[in-house]
Protein backbone atom coordinates (compact mmCIF):
# COMPACT_ATOMS: atom_id res chain seq x y z
CA UNK A 1 0.00 0.00 0.00
CA UNK A 2 1.45 3.29 -0.85
CA UNK A 3 1.27 6.03 2.08
CA UNK A 4 1.98 9.68 1.48
CA UNK A 5 1.84 12.44 4.51
CA UNK A 6 0.43 16.18 2.66
CA UNK A 7 1.06 18.74 5.58
CA UNK A 8 -0.46 22.07 5.27
CA UNK A 9 0.72 24.69 7.32
CA UNK A 10 -1.49 27.98 7.99
CA UNK A 11 -1.01 30.39 10.64
CA UNK A 12 -3.36 29.14 13.14
CA UNK A 13 -2.84 25.13 12.89
CA UNK A 14 -1.44 22.47 10.79
CA UNK A 15 -3.09 20.11 8.61
CA UNK A 16 -1.77 16.81 8.52
CA UNK A 17 -3.72 14.30 5.79
CA UNK A 18 -2.46 10.65 5.28
CA UNK A 19 -3.02 9.34 2.00
CA UNK A 20 -3.43 5.51 1.47
CA UNK A 21 -3.30 4.74 -2.16
CA UNK A 22 -4.67 8.05 -2.62
CA UNK A 23 -7.31 8.28 -0.58
CA UNK A 24 -8.06 10.42 2.68
CA UNK A 25 -7.99 7.86 5.46
CA UNK A 26 -7.07 10.01 8.15
CA UNK A 27 -7.08 13.67 8.55
CA UNK A 28 -5.07 15.76 12.19
CA UNK A 29 -5.41 19.05 13.09
CA UNK A 30 -2.87 20.64 15.36
CA UNK A 31 -3.47 24.51 16.60
CA UNK A 32 0.09 26.34 16.57
CA UNK A 33 0.50 26.70 20.43
CA UNK A 34 2.46 24.56 22.74
CA UNK A 35 1.18 22.08 25.26
CA UNK A 36 -1.77 20.17 26.34
CA UNK A 37 -1.40 17.53 23.68
CA UNK A 38 -1.16 13.39 24.93
CA UNK A 39 2.41 12.67 25.97
CA UNK A 40 3.17 15.79 27.30
CA UNK A 41 4.50 15.94 31.04
CA UNK A 42 3.58 18.44 33.90
CA UNK A 43 4.34 19.30 37.01
CA UNK A 44 0.92 20.25 38.39
CA UNK A 45 -0.77 20.68 42.17
CA UNK A 46 -3.59 19.42 43.02
CA UNK A 47 -6.65 21.30 43.35
CA UNK A 48 -9.67 19.14 44.63
CA UNK A 49 -10.00 15.77 45.60
CA UNK A 50 -13.14 13.61 44.79
CA UNK A 51 -13.36 11.18 47.37
CA UNK A 52 -16.55 9.59 45.83
CA UNK A 53 -14.80 9.15 42.95
CA UNK A 54 -11.75 8.17 43.74
CA UNK A 55 -10.15 10.74 41.93
CA UNK A 56 -8.84 14.64 42.00
CA UNK A 57 -8.79 17.59 39.76
CA UNK A 58 -5.18 19.07 38.92
CA UNK A 59 -4.29 22.32 37.95
CA UNK A 60 -1.41 22.09 34.98
CA UNK A 61 -2.37 25.31 33.50
CA UNK A 62 -5.50 24.22 31.16
CA UNK A 63 -8.61 26.69 31.35
CA UNK A 64 -10.43 23.36 33.09
CA UNK A 65 -8.64 21.02 35.67
CA UNK A 66 -7.66 17.88 34.51
CA UNK A 67 -8.53 14.64 36.07
CA UNK A 68 -7.00 12.00 37.38
CA UNK A 69 -8.12 8.62 38.81
CA UNK A 70 -6.48 6.46 41.75
CA UNK A 71 -6.37 3.98 38.95
CA UNK A 72 -4.04 6.04 36.55
CA UNK A 73 -1.77 6.96 39.14
CA UNK A 74 0.59 3.90 38.34
CA UNK A 75 1.90 0.96 41.44
CA UNK A 76 5.13 3.15 41.84
CA UNK A 77 3.51 6.23 42.48
CA UNK A 78 4.85 6.21 46.05
CA UNK A 79 8.20 6.67 44.70
CA UNK A 80 7.72 8.82 42.00
CA UNK A 81 5.78 11.19 44.78
CA UNK A 82 8.86 11.32 46.89
CA UNK A 83 11.34 12.04 43.80
CA UNK A 84 9.57 15.15 43.23
CA UNK A 85 9.03 16.42 46.48
CA UNK A 86 12.65 15.94 47.35
CA UNK A 87 13.21 18.20 43.55
CA UNK A 88 10.86 20.37 44.14
CA UNK A 89 12.44 21.35 47.80
CA UNK A 90 15.57 21.40 46.04
CA UNK A 91 17.02 18.86 48.48
CA UNK A 92 20.05 16.59 46.94
CA UNK A 93 17.88 13.24 45.61
CA UNK A 94 20.27 10.27 44.13
CA UNK A 95 20.49 9.10 40.71
CA UNK A 96 17.54 8.06 38.88
CA UNK A 97 19.26 4.32 38.56
CA UNK A 98 20.55 4.34 41.99
CA UNK A 99 16.89 5.20 43.10
CA UNK A 100 14.83 2.74 46.01
CA UNK A 101 11.36 1.45 45.27
CA UNK A 102 9.21 2.38 47.90
CA UNK A 103 6.38 -0.62 48.42
CA UNK A 104 4.07 -0.45 45.36
CA UNK A 105 0.26 0.82 45.78
CA UNK A 106 -2.09 -1.53 45.40
CA UNK A 107 -5.32 -1.45 42.99
CA UNK A 108 -8.47 -0.76 45.53
CA UNK A 109 -6.60 1.89 47.67
CA UNK A 110 -8.75 5.60 48.03
CA UNK A 111 -6.57 8.68 46.28
CA UNK A 112 -6.56 10.59 49.46
CA UNK A 113 -4.38 8.33 51.08
CA UNK A 114 -2.21 9.07 48.62
CA UNK A 115 -2.10 12.49 47.46
CA UNK A 116 -3.52 15.69 49.63
CA UNK A 117 -4.88 19.30 48.39
CA UNK A 118 -2.23 21.80 47.15
CA UNK A 119 0.75 19.07 46.70
CA UNK A 120 2.85 19.07 43.46
CA UNK A 121 2.21 16.37 41.50
CA UNK A 122 4.08 14.90 38.14
CA UNK A 123 1.68 13.68 35.23
CA UNK A 124 1.42 13.03 32.04
CA UNK A 125 -1.50 13.87 29.31
CA UNK A 126 -3.34 10.86 28.60
CA UNK A 127 -6.30 12.12 26.77
CA UNK A 128 -6.86 15.82 25.05
CA UNK A 129 -9.51 17.50 26.44
CA UNK A 130 -12.86 17.02 24.69
CA UNK A 131 -15.80 19.10 24.59
CA UNK A 132 -16.50 19.67 28.17
CA UNK A 133 -13.98 17.78 30.15
CA UNK A 134 -10.40 19.11 30.83
CA UNK A 135 -7.32 16.87 30.08
CA UNK A 136 -7.64 13.01 31.30
CA UNK A 137 -3.72 12.41 33.34
CA UNK A 138 -1.65 9.58 34.50
CA UNK A 139 1.14 9.03 36.65
CA UNK A 140 1.86 6.31 35.00
CA UNK A 141 5.11 7.76 32.89
CA UNK A 142 6.03 6.26 29.47
CA UNK A 143 8.21 7.86 26.36
CA UNK A 144 7.44 7.14 23.07
CA UNK A 145 10.84 6.53 20.51
CA UNK A 146 10.94 5.23 17.38
CA UNK A 147 12.26 1.53 18.57
CA UNK A 148 11.37 1.71 21.98
CA UNK A 149 8.84 3.08 25.08
CA UNK A 150 10.56 3.98 27.54
CA UNK A 151 9.11 3.50 30.83
CA UNK A 152 10.45 4.72 34.63
CA UNK A 153 9.84 3.12 37.74
CA UNK A 154 10.33 -0.21 35.92
CA UNK A 155 12.46 -2.93 35.62
CA UNK A 156 10.52 -5.15 32.68
CA UNK A 157 11.31 -5.58 29.02
CA UNK A 158 8.53 -6.33 26.93
CA UNK A 159 7.99 -7.10 23.51
CA UNK A 160 5.47 -6.16 21.10
CA UNK A 161 3.15 -9.33 20.53
CA UNK A 162 3.40 -8.63 16.58
CA UNK A 163 6.71 -9.81 16.53
CA UNK A 164 6.75 -13.33 15.96
CA UNK A 165 10.11 -14.56 15.61
CA UNK A 166 11.42 -16.07 18.38
CA UNK A 167 15.05 -15.42 17.11
CA UNK A 168 14.07 -11.55 16.68
CA UNK A 169 12.78 -10.99 19.83
CA UNK A 170 15.50 -12.50 21.54
CA UNK A 171 17.99 -10.63 19.76
CA UNK A 172 16.03 -7.41 20.46
CA UNK A 173 16.06 -8.15 24.02
CA UNK A 174 19.58 -8.67 24.20
CA UNK A 175 20.06 -5.53 23.01
CA UNK A 176 17.84 -3.49 25.39
CA UNK A 177 19.29 -5.76 28.20
CA UNK A 178 23.11 -4.45 27.55
CA UNK A 179 22.03 -0.64 27.36
CA UNK A 180 19.37 -0.26 29.65
CA UNK A 181 19.63 1.38 32.79
CA UNK A 182 18.38 -0.22 36.28
CA UNK A 183 14.95 1.26 37.33
CA UNK A 184 14.06 2.00 33.49
CA UNK A 185 11.88 -0.81 31.96
CA UNK A 186 10.89 -0.66 28.34
CA UNK A 187 8.75 -1.83 25.52
CA UNK A 188 10.20 -2.88 22.37
CA UNK A 189 7.92 -1.73 19.25
CA UNK A 190 7.47 -3.52 15.87
CA UNK A 191 8.96 -1.05 14.05
CA UNK A 192 12.40 -2.16 15.94
CA UNK A 193 12.36 -5.56 13.94
CA UNK A 194 15.48 -5.87 11.71
CA UNK A 195 17.28 -2.48 12.87
CA UNK A 196 20.76 -2.13 13.87
CA UNK A 197 22.19 -2.53 17.51
CA UNK A 198 23.44 1.28 17.87
CA UNK A 199 19.56 2.24 16.41
CA UNK A 200 17.76 0.85 19.20
CA UNK A 201 20.46 2.23 21.67
CA UNK A 202 20.83 5.44 20.66
CA UNK A 203 16.81 5.58 20.63
CA UNK A 204 17.01 4.30 24.62
CA UNK A 205 19.56 6.73 25.33
CA UNK A 206 17.64 9.59 24.15
CA UNK A 207 14.35 8.75 25.79
CA UNK A 208 16.38 8.04 28.89
CA UNK A 209 18.26 11.86 28.73
CA UNK A 210 14.70 13.35 27.86
CA UNK A 211 12.84 12.06 31.54
CA UNK A 212 16.17 13.18 32.75
CA UNK A 213 15.91 16.29 31.86
CA UNK A 214 12.33 16.59 33.10
CA UNK A 215 13.13 15.99 36.25
CA UNK A 216 15.72 18.35 36.58
CA UNK A 217 13.24 21.10 35.44
CA UNK A 218 10.93 20.07 38.72
CA UNK A 219 14.13 22.01 40.75
CA UNK A 220 13.00 25.39 39.33
CA UNK A 221 10.02 25.03 38.17
CA UNK A 222 6.64 25.89 39.97
CA UNK A 223 3.58 24.03 39.29
CA UNK A 224 2.12 24.10 36.80
CA UNK A 225 4.64 23.50 34.34
CA UNK A 226 5.42 22.30 31.65
CA UNK A 227 8.50 19.89 31.85
CA UNK A 228 8.24 17.94 28.62
CA UNK A 229 6.85 18.46 25.53
CA UNK A 230 5.84 16.08 23.15
CA UNK A 231 7.00 16.05 19.45
CA UNK A 232 4.89 17.94 17.36
CA UNK A 233 1.88 15.76 15.28
CA UNK A 234 3.81 15.65 12.05
CA UNK A 235 6.60 14.43 13.25
CA UNK A 236 4.26 11.99 16.31
CA UNK A 237 3.11 10.63 12.84
CA UNK A 238 5.72 9.81 10.89
CA UNK A 239 7.24 8.48 14.26
CA UNK A 240 4.37 5.86 14.52
CA UNK A 241 3.99 5.24 10.66
CA UNK A 242 6.87 5.74 8.86
CA UNK A 243 8.26 2.16 6.90
CA UNK A 244 8.86 1.28 3.67
CA UNK A 245 5.36 2.21 2.17
CA UNK A 246 6.00 5.73 2.82
CA UNK A 247 6.51 7.23 -0.84
CA UNK A 248 6.36 11.08 -0.14
CA UNK A 249 6.17 13.37 2.58
CA UNK A 250 5.09 16.68 1.13
CA UNK A 251 5.18 19.95 3.20
CA UNK A 252 4.31 23.43 2.29
CA UNK A 253 6.12 25.22 5.12
CA UNK A 254 9.93 25.42 4.51
CA UNK A 255 10.28 25.69 8.41
CA UNK A 256 8.75 22.53 8.87
CA UNK A 257 10.68 21.04 5.94
CA UNK A 258 13.77 21.34 7.36
CA UNK A 259 12.33 20.08 10.75
CA UNK A 260 11.01 16.98 9.59
CA UNK A 261 13.82 16.38 6.85
CA UNK A 262 16.24 16.51 10.14
CA UNK A 263 14.09 14.12 12.60
CA UNK A 264 14.21 11.67 9.48
CA UNK A 265 17.68 11.96 9.25
CA UNK A 266 18.16 11.23 12.54
CA UNK A 267 15.59 7.62 12.69
CA UNK A 268 15.76 6.40 9.01
CA UNK A 269 18.27 8.46 6.82
CA UNK A 270 17.68 6.11 4.00
CA UNK A 271 14.22 8.08 3.52
CA UNK A 272 15.45 11.65 4.15
CA UNK A 273 14.87 11.91 -0.31
CA UNK A 274 11.09 11.17 0.55
CA UNK A 275 10.44 14.55 2.20
CA UNK A 276 9.64 17.47 -0.58
CA UNK A 277 8.70 20.61 0.17
CA UNK A 278 5.82 22.41 -2.10
CA UNK A 279 6.21 25.12 -4.08
CA UNK A 280 3.18 25.04 -6.16
CA UNK A 281 0.53 27.94 -6.67
CA UNK A 282 -2.49 25.93 -5.57
CA UNK A 283 -3.13 25.31 -2.36
CA UNK A 284 -1.52 22.38 -1.31
CA UNK A 285 -4.31 19.96 0.04
CA UNK A 286 -6.40 21.03 -3.33
CA UNK A 287 -3.14 20.03 -5.45
CA UNK A 288 -3.91 16.75 -3.93
CA UNK A 289 -7.53 16.48 -4.11
CA UNK A 290 -7.68 16.52 -0.03
CA UNK A 291 -10.20 19.53 -0.22
CA UNK A 292 -12.32 17.81 -2.04
CA UNK A 293 -12.46 14.31 0.12
CA UNK A 294 -12.90 16.89 3.28
CA UNK A 295 -15.98 18.00 2.00
CA UNK A 296 -17.24 14.68 0.69
CA UNK A 297 -16.53 12.44 3.65
CA UNK A 298 -17.13 15.25 6.70
CA UNK A 299 -21.06 15.24 5.92
CA UNK A 300 -23.73 13.42 8.07
CA UNK A 301 -24.24 11.57 4.59
CA UNK A 302 -21.49 9.79 3.00
CA UNK A 303 -22.47 8.28 -0.23
CA UNK A 304 -21.68 4.91 -1.72
CA UNK A 305 -22.28 2.89 -4.82
CA UNK A 306 -24.94 2.67 -6.76
CA UNK A 307 -27.15 5.05 -4.39
CA UNK A 308 -26.55 3.41 -1.02
CA UNK A 309 -25.19 6.10 1.45
CA UNK A 310 -24.50 6.39 5.38
CA UNK A 311 -25.87 8.51 7.76
CA UNK A 312 -23.53 9.43 10.85
CA UNK A 313 -25.10 11.40 14.16
CA UNK A 314 -23.03 12.35 16.99
CA UNK A 315 -24.04 12.41 20.44
CA UNK A 316 -22.24 12.98 23.55
CA UNK A 317 -23.04 9.14 25.06
CA UNK A 318 -22.24 7.29 21.28
CA UNK A 319 -22.46 7.87 17.83
CA UNK A 320 -24.88 6.30 15.70
CA UNK A 321 -24.24 4.91 12.33
CA UNK A 322 -27.41 3.98 9.71
CA UNK A 323 -27.00 1.83 6.58
CA UNK A 324 -29.51 2.66 3.97
CA UNK A 325 -29.61 1.40 0.22
CA UNK A 326 -31.42 4.01 -1.44
CA UNK A 327 -32.14 2.81 -4.99
CA UNK A 328 -30.65 -0.52 -4.83
CA UNK A 329 -33.89 -2.11 -3.07
CA UNK A 330 -36.80 -0.69 -5.46
CA UNK A 331 -34.87 -2.79 -8.01
CA UNK A 332 -32.89 -5.79 -7.16
CA UNK A 333 -34.73 -9.19 -7.37
CA UNK A 334 -32.51 -10.48 -4.26
CA UNK A 335 -33.31 -8.48 -1.37
CA UNK A 336 -30.56 -10.35 0.68
CA UNK A 337 -27.90 -10.48 -1.53
CA UNK A 338 -28.55 -6.87 -2.08
CA UNK A 339 -28.44 -6.46 1.73
CA UNK A 340 -25.16 -8.26 1.65
CA UNK A 341 -23.56 -6.01 -0.80
CA UNK A 342 -24.79 -2.73 0.85
CA UNK A 343 -23.66 -3.84 3.76
CA UNK A 344 -20.09 -4.98 2.82
CA UNK A 345 -19.37 -1.52 1.45
CA UNK A 346 -20.83 0.13 4.00
CA UNK A 347 -18.34 -1.87 6.43
CA UNK A 348 -15.37 -0.41 4.09
CA UNK A 349 -16.30 2.84 4.56
CA UNK A 350 -17.54 2.72 8.02
CA UNK A 351 -13.87 1.44 8.40
CA UNK A 352 -12.15 4.80 6.69
CA UNK A 353 -14.69 7.05 8.40
CA UNK A 354 -13.92 5.89 12.14
CA UNK A 355 -9.89 6.96 11.33
CA UNK A 356 -10.54 9.93 9.49
CA UNK A 357 -13.31 11.74 11.90
CA UNK A 358 -11.31 9.70 14.60
CA UNK A 359 -14.35 9.07 16.47
CA UNK A 360 -14.33 7.37 19.60
CA UNK A 361 -16.60 6.19 22.55
CA UNK A 362 -19.38 3.80 21.52
CA UNK A 363 -20.53 3.42 17.95
CA UNK A 364 -23.62 2.01 16.88
CA UNK A 365 -23.88 0.82 13.30
CA UNK A 366 -27.45 -0.20 11.98
CA UNK A 367 -26.82 -2.33 8.69
CA UNK A 368 -29.62 -3.72 7.10
CA UNK A 369 -31.42 -7.23 8.31
CA UNK A 370 -29.54 -10.02 7.09
CA UNK A 371 -31.64 -13.16 7.60
CA UNK A 372 -28.92 -16.00 7.21
CA UNK A 373 -26.88 -16.50 9.59
CA UNK A 374 -23.71 -17.57 7.39
CA UNK A 375 -23.97 -13.47 6.08
CA UNK A 376 -24.04 -12.39 9.82
CA UNK A 377 -21.13 -13.86 10.70
CA UNK A 378 -19.42 -12.86 7.25
CA UNK A 379 -20.15 -9.28 7.81
CA UNK A 380 -19.20 -9.44 11.39
CA UNK A 381 -15.75 -11.25 10.38
CA UNK A 382 -15.39 -8.78 7.10
CA UNK A 383 -15.87 -5.94 9.86
CA UNK A 384 -12.95 -7.22 12.50
CA UNK A 385 -9.96 -7.48 9.34
CA UNK A 386 -10.94 -4.21 7.95
CA UNK A 387 -10.55 -2.66 11.37
CA UNK A 388 -7.20 -4.90 11.89
CA UNK A 389 -5.39 -1.81 10.29
CA UNK A 390 -6.50 0.98 12.34
CA UNK A 391 -3.77 2.25 15.46
CA UNK A 392 -6.50 2.91 18.08
CA UNK A 393 -7.67 0.21 20.55
CA UNK A 394 -11.17 -1.05 19.58
CA UNK A 395 -13.50 -4.05 20.03
CA UNK A 396 -16.13 -5.13 17.46
CA UNK A 397 -19.11 -7.06 18.46
CA UNK A 398 -21.08 -9.98 16.82
CA UNK A 399 -24.66 -8.28 15.24
CA UNK A 400 -27.09 -8.18 17.58
CA UNK A 401 -30.61 -9.74 17.34
CA UNK A 402 -31.97 -6.58 16.26
CA UNK A 403 -29.07 -6.14 13.23
CA UNK A 404 -27.15 -3.83 15.65
CA UNK A 405 -22.91 -3.96 15.52
CA UNK A 406 -21.55 -2.16 18.29
CA UNK A 407 -18.05 -1.05 18.11
CA UNK A 408 -15.80 0.73 21.13
CA UNK A 409 -12.64 2.68 20.03
CA UNK A 410 -10.20 4.30 22.05
CA UNK A 411 -10.54 8.19 22.06
CA UNK A 412 -7.66 10.43 22.92
CA UNK A 413 -8.01 13.44 20.94
CA UNK A 414 -10.99 15.82 20.29
CA UNK A 415 -12.56 13.75 16.80
CA UNK A 416 -11.83 15.59 14.07
CA UNK A 417 -15.55 16.45 12.96
CA UNK A 418 -16.13 19.47 15.24
CA UNK A 419 -13.82 21.75 13.37
CA UNK A 420 -15.04 20.86 9.76
CA UNK A 421 -17.84 23.22 8.97
CA UNK A 422 -19.14 25.49 6.77
CA UNK A 423 -21.20 28.69 5.94
CA UNK A 424 -24.20 27.92 4.78
CA UNK A 425 -25.05 28.52 1.04
CA UNK A 426 -28.32 28.90 1.43
CA UNK A 427 -29.21 31.90 4.33
CA UNK A 428 -26.18 33.47 3.72
CA UNK A 429 -24.15 32.89 6.11
CA UNK A 430 -26.45 33.81 9.22
CA UNK A 431 -25.77 30.27 10.25
CA UNK A 432 -23.51 26.73 9.89
CA UNK A 433 -24.11 23.86 8.87
CA UNK A 434 -22.15 20.48 8.61
CA UNK A 435 -20.57 20.00 5.46
CA UNK A 436 -22.65 18.84 2.81
CA UNK A 437 -22.13 16.26 0.17
CA UNK A 438 -19.87 17.53 -2.91
CA UNK A 439 -23.36 17.56 -5.17
CA UNK A 440 -21.20 17.08 -8.23
CA UNK A 441 -20.00 13.71 -7.36
CA UNK A 442 -23.37 12.80 -5.86
CA UNK A 443 -25.26 13.35 -8.80
CA UNK A 444 -22.19 11.79 -10.81
CA UNK A 445 -23.18 8.53 -8.64
CA UNK A 446 -27.19 8.56 -9.63
CA UNK A 447 -26.11 8.99 -13.36
CA UNK A 448 -23.92 6.53 -13.59
CA UNK A 449 -26.23 3.87 -11.35
CA UNK A 450 -29.18 4.89 -14.31
CA UNK A 451 -27.12 4.61 -17.10
CA UNK A 452 -24.52 1.67 -16.59
CA UNK A 453 -27.67 -0.09 -14.50
CA UNK A 454 -30.48 0.61 -15.47
CA UNK A 455 -29.83 1.22 -19.20
CA UNK A 456 -31.08 4.93 -19.45
CA UNK A 457 -29.77 7.21 -22.48
CA UNK A 458 -31.42 10.79 -21.21
CA UNK A 459 -31.59 11.88 -18.12
CA UNK A 460 -33.05 15.95 -16.97
CA UNK A 461 -31.42 16.79 -14.05
CA UNK A 462 -33.58 19.67 -11.90
CA UNK A 463 -31.25 21.58 -9.61
CA UNK A 464 -30.44 24.99 -7.79
CA UNK A 465 -29.96 27.95 -10.23
CA UNK A 466 -26.52 28.23 -8.30
CA UNK A 467 -25.73 24.83 -9.21
CA UNK A 468 -27.05 24.60 -12.36
CA UNK A 469 -24.59 27.31 -13.45
CA UNK A 470 -22.05 25.68 -11.89
CA UNK A 471 -22.34 22.05 -13.91
CA UNK A 472 -23.00 23.88 -17.42
CA UNK A 473 -19.65 26.66 -16.87
CA UNK A 474 -17.23 26.73 -19.64
CA UNK A 475 -16.63 24.94 -23.13
CA UNK A 476 -16.22 21.46 -21.37
CA UNK A 477 -18.40 21.77 -18.65
CA UNK A 478 -19.56 19.22 -16.11
CA UNK A 479 -22.11 18.12 -18.04
CA UNK A 480 -20.05 17.27 -21.40
CA UNK A 481 -18.00 15.40 -19.34
CA UNK A 482 -21.04 13.36 -18.37
CA UNK A 483 -22.58 13.44 -21.87
CA UNK A 484 -19.38 11.73 -23.26
CA UNK A 485 -18.20 9.46 -20.51
CA UNK A 486 -21.65 7.34 -19.94
CA UNK A 487 -22.85 8.16 -23.76
CA UNK A 488 -26.00 9.60 -22.40
CA UNK A 489 -27.64 12.94 -23.07
CA UNK A 490 -27.96 14.89 -19.80
CA UNK A 491 -29.64 18.12 -19.42
CA UNK A 492 -29.76 20.44 -16.73
CA UNK A 493 -32.54 22.55 -15.84
CA UNK A 494 -31.77 25.60 -13.18
CA UNK A 495 -35.14 25.33 -10.65
CA UNK A 496 -35.64 28.11 -8.48
CA UNK A 497 -37.62 25.90 -6.08
CA UNK A 498 -35.00 23.65 -5.68
CA UNK A 499 -32.79 23.58 -2.45
CA UNK A 500 -29.13 24.02 -2.46
CA UNK A 501 -28.73 20.63 -2.30
CA UNK A 502 -31.67 19.11 -3.77
CA UNK A 503 -31.81 16.94 -6.54
CA UNK A 504 -34.19 14.93 -9.29
CA UNK A 505 -33.76 13.35 -11.91
CA UNK A 506 -36.67 12.44 -15.20
CA UNK A 507 -36.91 10.71 -18.65
CA UNK A 508 -37.78 11.82 -21.35
CA UNK A 509 -41.35 11.50 -20.50
CA UNK A 510 -41.16 13.38 -17.60
CA UNK A 511 -41.63 10.88 -14.84
CA UNK A 512 -39.36 10.76 -12.17
CA UNK A 513 -36.30 8.46 -12.02
CA UNK A 514 -35.81 6.78 -8.49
Amino acid sequence: MNKELVINVASNEISIALLEDKRLVELNKEQCKTGFAVGDIYLGKVRKIMPGLNAAFVNIGYEKDAFIHYLDLGPQFPTLHKLVAKLAANKRAPKFENLKFEPAIGKTGKLSNVIATGQPILVQIAKEAISTKGPRLTSDISLAGRHVVLIPFSNKVSISQKIRSSEERKRLKKIVDAVLLKNYGVIIRTAAVGKQDADIEADIKALIGKWEAALTKIKTQDPPALLFNEMNRATAIIRDLLNGSFSAIHVDDAKLFEEIKEYIKTIAPEKEKIVKLYKGNVPIFDNFDISKQIKGLFAKYVSLRKGAYLIIEHTEALHVVDVNSGNRAKVADDQEQTAMEVNLAAAEELARQLRLRDMGGIIVVDFIDLHKSENRQKLYETMQQLMAGDRAKHTVLPLSKFGLMQITRQRVRPEAIQTATEVCPTCGGTGTIAPTLLLDQQIENQISYFTLDRGVKYIRIHVNPILAAYLTKGLFSIRHRWNWKYKCRIEIMPDQSKGFIEVTFFDREGSELI
